[in-house]
């Protein structure tokens, strides 16, 4: 019987252990603490059943379900482990040493069968990246990169190359998810000139001048993300450089392509210039979440037309995580920036909470899709190191903090299978929780000795964009640029300037309705004579239009703090006292 809810497992200088999910987080019983600093490496099987890890020692497996030892290897530098997707075979790998003389080394790739603990074969793998070769979901695929062409093996028979993919300096490739036809995504980095490509094949069309199903090319690429959706129609490539001759940017360039099956390619139009941070695809497949541009940055999701869908403004953020079921989405602002979070409901593109994760290096959603979990690990951080299990509500229902002399390397939600935790209903009250929300400490900034006794003024480096729905824009009509809405901003205020200035001039006129950026409740302006009266009435009008921005935010589903709302109650008694001069004008 799997627990109710995912286990959690902890690795760090106080040893291995398990934790048991929400709502007890109370240490497991299913994996007896292992102490001390040796455990380098852990992994669970896709379904959570199965659990490895590497001691310094030895390898080890266990049933999770039965809590029993399953084998033990003798793999004392095993540094990477993998179950492939049925549980049917452990990948393991050990850094590549050659001897004195210069002779080849011995092969630092094992498969092992799981269920009788023998060797079907050993590899020499020299690199770390993309050790582990790629399964398909029911394992009559299996496939690796081997100088410049992509191996295939049939139904695990690892002593027979099924197939064999090859293109001169194949970089990288990526075998699609789901279930058959199996595709491949191989990627061919440019020389002298020639620009570099992605290009999709079915497994196995690969010879011929038409074999590809897609193929795109383009420059500026050093490197490339490749990520499938869930259902293998459609890839989207981050190209990427490592230098940006411009000199704009820190992080090199990034352009982002899409790809479909059917032949189809784009390039997707970011509207804000700057890094990609962040690219992920939502469960559903129709649609991705990009984050990017020059800080502030910008979160947009895109359609399979590469249409803008949803804009969330600028803000402080670099990730975006899609929930399981994909019906919530975080936007978090990690690394050099505070841990702010902003947790979305996609579906009717509403703000649920905004919980603050400082110095979180870590970021995972719990299978559950209602849990979150945060950490702070070493040796990204070497202080402050713990870990935090949130409600995506904002509450905080577990902290964990390391003691001072100790340090917190990997912590993760034991996997499980798509469709064992049914979608809930989304809700937007807080859950309740013992463990205090402590807000971290904003640091005021410095003000010189001649400003100290004068009111503050809020100068902003930067002009916030707020989220807007693209939904009626993403048809056939492109949607407008960042200087064709500021334009349009202008003209609208120069429209209802002209409108006031005509009101004001001809007073036996029926009044022109006001635009929707005034305020409904404020009253037209008249001047009394009396200084005093006219300073007061401005006051008033001011403060109600801040009640007025206050509503209007509220309305979008932004928490309001404790201050604001008493600003919102007070709005009928400032309406009654303005009514009240205004009479006495």
């Amino acid at each position: 019987m799997a627990p109710s809810t995912p286990l959690l497992t902890v690795r760090g200088s106080e040893g291995l252990y398990m934790v048991n999910g929400p709502p007890h987080f109370t240490e497991s019983t299913v994996f007896p603490r292992e102490s001390g600093k040796n455990c380098k490496v852990y992994t669970f099987s896709k379904d959570g059943t199965l659990f490895a890890w590497g001691n310094g020692e030895k390898v080890n497996i266990i049933s999770v379900t039965n809590k029993g030892l399953l084998h033990s290897f003798d793999l004392p530098k095993a540094v990477c482990l993998e179950f492939s997707p049925k549980n049917t075979v452990l990948a393991t790998w050990q850094p590549y040493t050659t001897s004195k003389d210069g002779t080849a080394g011995i092969p630092n790739l094992q498969l092992y069968d799981v269920k009788t603990g023998t060797c079907l074969k050993s590899f020499i793998q020299k690199k770390t990246q993309n050790w582990c070769p790629s399964w398909s979901e029911d394992e009559t695929l299996c496939a690796r990169s081997v100088n410049n062409e992509v191996h295939f093996f049939e139904n695990n028979n690892f002593n027979t190359i099924a197939n064999k993919l090859h293109l001169q300096k194949i970089n990288d490739f990526v075998l699609s998810p789901g279930p058959q036809p199996y595709k491949v995504a191989v990627y061919v980095p440019g020389s002298k000139g020639a620009p570099s490509f992605v290009r999709l094949y079915q497994y196995p069309n690969f010879a011929g001048p038409h074999a590809a199903l897609a193929n795109k090319s383009f420059f500026k690429a050093d490197k490339v993300t490749m990520l499938w959706n869930k259902k293998a129609t459609a890839v989207l490539v981050i190209a990427s450089t490592d230098v940006d001759k411009t000199g704009a940017s820190y992080y090199g360039e990034q352009t982002l392509h899409y790809i479909a099956t059917n032949g189809e390619s784009a390039v997707v139009q970011l509207p804000k210039n700057g890094p990609i941070y962040d690219v992920v695809w939502n469960s559903s497949s129709t649609e991705f979440c990009a984050v990017y541009g020059f800080m502030p940055a910008k979160a947009t999701i895109f359609n399979l037309r590469c249409d803008p869908v949803f804009d969330f403004g600028t803000g402080p953020r670099n990730a975006a995580y899609y929930s399981p079921h994909g019906h919530i989405l975080v936007l978090a602002g990690f690394g050099n920036l505070r841990g702010q979070m902003e947790v979305w409901d996609v579906k009717n593109y509403k703000l649920i909470s905004k919980p603050v994760a400082s110095d979180s290096t870590y970021f995972a959603w719990c299978p559950d899709g209602e849990h979150i979990l945060t950490a702070t690990c070493a040796p990204r951080l070497r202080v402050n190191n713990g870990y935090k299990i949130w409600h995506y509500t904002g509450s905080i229902l577990h902290k964990y903090d390391v003691p001072s002399n100790a340090e917190l390397w990997q912590v993760s939600w034991q996997p499980f299978l798509d469709g064992v935790f049914p979608a809930k209903t989304i809700t937007y009250q807080a859950v309740p929780s013992e463990v205090p929300n402590e807000e971290p400490k904003v640091a005021t900034a410095y003000r010189p000795p001649a400003l100290r006794n004068k009111p503050v003024t809020n100068s902003k480096l930067h002009e916030e964009e707020p989220p807007q729905n693209m939904k009626s824009q993403s048809g056939n009509d492109k949607p407008l640029s960042k200087t064709a809405l500021k334009n349009q901003r202008k003209h609208e205020a120069k429209k209802a300037a002209k409108q006031e200035a005509r009101s004001d001039k001809s007073p036996d006129l029926a009044p022109t309705p006001a635009p929707q950026s005034t305020p409904r409740n404020t009253i037209s302006q008249s001047i009394s004579g009396d200084p005093e009266i006219d300073k007061k009435v401005k006051n008033l009008k001011k403060k109600l239009k801040a009640i007025e921005q206050l509503k209007e935010q509220a309305a979008t589903g932004k928490q309001l703090e404790k201050n604001q709302l008493e600003k919102i109650q007070k709005e009928t008694a400032l309406l009654q006292e303005l009514e009240d001069l205004e009479l006495g004008i």
